[in-house]
């Protein structure tokens, strides 16, 4: 399986700034907690429509959210 954990660190990063645990997040964007650890730790690769919703709650474009660093 590729390991896509590069793209977690945007992610673990705006989570951070906005005080957030993986499960608050997850309840805004109608996901679980599982969800946002699998996206996090680069196991999971996020449908278009769920990257949509996850970057409008962190108030950022997909890029800054999934870009890596």
């Amino acid at each position: 399986m590729p390991d896509h954990s590069e793209f977690a660190k945007p992610l673990r990063e705006l989570r951070s700034t906005f005080g957030q645990t993986q499960v608050e997040l997850a309840q805004k964007i109608a996901g679980s907690r599982k969800t946002i650890n699998t996206v996090k730790n680069g196991v999971f690769i996020l449908s278009t429509i769920f990257a949509l919703n996850l970057s409008a709650v962190l108030g950022a474009i997909v890029k800054e959210v999934f870009a890596p660093k």
